[in-house]
């Protein structure tokens, strides 16, 4: 019989010893568990109905390890959606679009692009991307024109939550990959949807409208009475892109 009250004994030791931390968050909230994994970006718990809680490291005002802690009474388990709380700040962008090109009064055709950008997700607890980086853009307008854009950016979405509208500016400078004319100001306008898979990774569909500024030699015929005359001179165009690219934040 002592024996049997021993082991009673020492399983229930065992599982109040089990269940002895409480993650504390500065919202007031309690979270009591196992800690299962932290470090100094994340910690994460386990509670007794084996449900796991992740929490950023910054979210956490103390962690309460000693047996006491387990009589308090706990308040609301979370105020937190783990889903969308960011975990990190650096963060890379990805975009591919394709869509129409125009050189007003002059040339209509097809437009395609991508983007390298690197910057930061997280923004003031908000998911705002500020960064920026190198591109790939390319027009078929009778002719090839392609670009590398060095630009800043930024992609904003107007609610913190899963589903968000986003609106995004590019601002910089557009290289030309030829010697046939020569690169200048780009500008761009973005605005469309953004999904949050995690706290790392989202998706979005946006609907772009991209300017480039250009010189380049144009060469122009006059018939007179008695000859041709052919003048070569410089003229500055807007190149203009619009349509829609895919976006992944990682």
């Amino acid at each position: 019989m002592l024996k049997r009250l021993s082991i009673i004994a020492l399983l229930c030791v065992t599982c109040l010893c089990a269940y002895a931390e409480i993650v504390v968050l500065r919202t007031g909230a309690r979270v009591q568990g196992t800690i299962v994994f932290q470090n100094e970006e994340v910690v994460i718990i386990r509670n007794a109905e084996g449900a796991r809680f992740q929490y950023p490291k910054s979210d956490v005002q103390e962690i309460l390890t000693d047996d006491a802690a387990i009589t308090e009474a706990p308040k609301q388990e979370t105020a937190v959606d783990p889903e969308i709380k960011t975990t990190k700040k650096a963060s890379i962008l990805l975009e591919v679009g394709v869509g129409a090109a125009v050189i007003p009064n002059n040339a209509v055709g097809v437009g395609y692009n991508v983007d390298l950008l690197f910057g930061s997700h997280h923004i003031g607890d908000k998911h705002i991307f500020v960064g920026g980086g190198l591109g790939y853009h390319g027009m078929v307008l009778g002719e090839m024109y392609n670009f590398l854009p060095i630009q800043a950016a930024i992609r904003m979405p107007f609610i913190e939550a899963k589903h968000s509208p986003v609106f995004g500016l590019g601002l910089g400078y557009g290289i030309a990959l030829s010697k046939q004319y020569v690169g200048g100001l780009y500008a761009g306008l973005d605005f469309g949807y953004r999904y949050q898979l995690n706290p790392k990774t989202a998706l979005s569909l946006i609907a772009f409208a991209q300017f480039q500024q250009a010189r380049m030699t144009v060469t122009e015929t006059v018939e007179g009475e008695t000859q041709t005359d052919a003048f070569t001179n410089e003229s500055g165009r807007s190149l203009v892109n619009a349509g829609i690219k895919f976006a992944l934040y990682f």
